[in-house]
């Protein structure tokens, strides 16, 4: 297991930047209502944040250097279970739910886009400088995720965007809870 982990470690990044210009290329071609389409590029948009953001291992360090004073509360795995099962996954399945049940039950991914977006800029302005993934946030992020959440809505009702929203709330918290209990436990240790 540890050499799968390795190996994902020197190569997801490549993996995604690779992935993400298929799937721009394909774009053209995918016969989509423009909701569902909209939904449809959440998984490419990602995977090129993914690239600034973690290439060089830049993000994982750069936490752990400025947030964490020093100390590893990011992990390599950590980096790798959020960014492929996580982020590969749920765009993905908000795509599958959004073609199936309506576009509306696909917002998951433009909320997920947005709140990591919120969270690159106001980690940016509290420590008043650059982070890794920043300019892609808000560059790519909240131009897509605002713009898809405003063109699908509440075309559904009320329940699915709640839904959206709170799963992405959700999915950040635990990702936070993770990382701090972590880095309570270095601490206690030290």
């Amino acid at each position: 297991m540890l050499k799968l982990q390795a190996w994902l470690a020197d190569y997801w990044v490549i993996g995604a930047g690779f992935m993400a210009a298929s799937l721009m290329a394909a774009a053209p071609v995918v016969s989509l209502p423009l909701p569902v389409f909209l939904i449809f590029l959440h998984s490419p948009v990602y995977m090129a944040h993914q690239v600034e953001e973690h290439t060089g291992d830049r993000f994982r360090k750069f936490a752990n250097e400025h947030v964490f004073s020093g100390r590893d509360a990011l992990t390599v795995a950590s980096v790798l279970v959020i960014n492929l099962p996580f982020v590969w996954g749920i765009n993905p399945l908000a795509l599958y739910a959004a073609f199936l049940w309506g576009p509306a039950w696909g917002l998951v991914a433009p909320y997920v886009m947005v709140v990591n977006a919120l969270a690159h800029l106001v980690t940016s302005a509290r420590l008043g400088k650059y982070n890794p993934g920043l300019v892609t946030s808000v560059v790519l992020f909240l131009p897509l995720g605002v713009a898809t959440i405003w063109i699908i809505g509440w075309t559904e009702g009320l329940a699915p965007p709640l839904v959206g929203a709170a799963l992405a709330i959700l999915l950040h918290l635990a990702i936070i809870a993770v990382v701090a209990a972590r880095y309570r436990s270095l601490v206690a240790a030290s």
